[in-house]
């Protein structure tokens, strides 16, 4: 095929829905409208209509840039699709660093592209029960600078839109106060029949679970986290409370290492975007 990678605008959604439910992925409406507003997205066409692949690139600064969503339609396997979009995304990036999280599938793919690995993130489900709020409370329009401020420095890039975008839809935002402001905050946001739990930025485990768990207490449904294996304590914790697992990419990069405080980060936004 020698149509072009073009990029897509939000009027197209329904075409990425489309595209991802045939790879059998879950019609995440939701996150692809984050998509759209914080990061590109980015196609090819099907001569037969609707899309034949596609793939998003998150940018952060000059930093760090994810990249995610990457599918070809099962109809257009194998001929070199994937290649294109990826190496299109990457020239895109311009950042000094750029991550994804990779199928067992894709994985030789990436690291064709200069990718290696560096850890792996496991998807866990759960329902919690109610939890009395008492570490936390929620955030405030007189927090927002102090919480982006924080993330810079955790995540090692600006998240400034992303992290205005996630006020708008948000289930619940919540900050932990120290001596001068928030040391750590924790986002759940209604994804696609169920509530993810991301980000979440503390100044330690125990910090990190109380977020956790008050943020997913009063929710009635299930909750997703994603856990890098960073963070194996994190992981035992989600093995002790009978969490359902799902399923386990790795996470790779290429170009610099990973910037910002990272033992601090223990639940990405989402494993798309960072």
């Amino acid at each position: 095929m020698d149509v072009p990678v073009r990029r897509l605008d939000v009027g197209e959604l329904g075409n990425c829905v489309e595209l991802a439910e045939s790879r059998d992925w879950t019609p995440e409406q939701r996150k692809w409208r984050m998509l759209f507003h914080v990061g590109e997205v980015y196609g090819i066409d099907d001569p037969a209509g609707g899309l034949a692949g596609m793939v998003t690139l998150t940018r952060f600064g000059t930093e760090v840039a994810g990249i995610g969503m990457m599918v070809v339609s099962p109809r257009h396997g194998r001929r070199g699709l994937g290649t294109r979009l990826m190496t299109h995304a990457l020239r895109e990036a311009k950042t000094a660093s750029v991550w994804l999280t990779a199928t067992d599938f894709g994985r030789p793919l990436y690291e064709k592209l200069g990718f290696r690995a560096v850890s792996k993130s496991t998807q866990y489900f759960a329902r919690f029960t109610e939890q009395s709020v008492t570490a936390s409370r929620p955030v405030s329009t007189e927090d927002f600078a102090a919480v982006v401020e924080l993330d810079e420095h955790v995540f090692g890039a600006p998240r400034t839109d992303l992290l205005r975008y996630l006020t708008g839809i948000a289930d619940d935002f919540r900050v932990v106060d120290g001596p001068d402001g928030p040391v750590g905050y924790g986002v759940a946001w209604l994804g696609a029949g169920t509530t993810q739990i991301g980000p979440v930025v503390a100044a330690d485990q125990d910090m990190a679970l109380t977020l956790i768990a008050e943020l997913a207490g009063g929710i009635d449904g299930y909750v997703r986290l994603d856990i890098d294996h960073w963070h194996p304590d994190m992981l035992a914790w989600a093995e002790e409370h009978r969490m359902d697992e799902g399923m386990t990419t790795t996470v790779m990069v290429a170009g610099d290492p990973l910037p910002g405080d990272r033992k601090r980060l223990f639940s990405p936004v989402a494993v798309a975007i960072g």
